[in-house]
């Protein structure tokens, strides 16, 4: 297999493939460069202002209060202007859906845990958690089932 990069400032950004034929490779490239709008980073607002958030920093994305609030690594939280729904196309793939209202980085995810109602939560590494819906944690288990 052959690799090529060329970098031109003057020309049309495009890429392209030459393959024998589709396989998981291919899939995963071709989902890496759908998925990928050129942002890497959100504005969130608190008290103090406004700060420029890196994705991964981001540990969740909830809606918290009726208003949508980034939660750091630190385990700040910042609002943000955008909708959820606007928010999640534009986000990398390791950001997973964990229930209606909010979405998880899933490489700051330090265990799921079982409730004694049977239900699920995400425990986050700045002690963070939130509930997981049956629906998104059957959808959880497929994705960490094909790795």
């Amino acid at each position: 297999m052959k690799y090529k990069l060329i970098i031109n400032q003057n020309a049309e950004e495009e890429i392209v493939a030459t393959v024998h034929a589709p396989s998981a490779l291919t899939q995963q490239i071709e989902n890496l460069i759908c998925k990928f709008s050129g942002a890497d980073s959100v504005m969130g607002y608190d008290c103090d202002g406004m700060q420029k958030l890196e994705f991964s920093q981001i540990e969740c994305i909830a809606v918290i209060n009726r208003k949508v609030t980034a939660i750091d690594v630190n385990g700040d939280r910042f609002t943000l202007k955008e909708r959820l729904r606007d928010l999640e196309p534009v986000l990398p793939s390791y950001f997973i859906r964990i229930n209606k209202s909010a979405v998880a980085n899933e490489h700051h995810v330090k265990r799921f845990d079982t409730t004694f109602s049977g239900g699920v939560d995400a425990v986050f590494m700045c002690g963070y958690r939130d509930y997981v819906s049956r629906r998104c944690f059957a959808e959880i288990k497929r994705r960490y089932e094909k790795i």
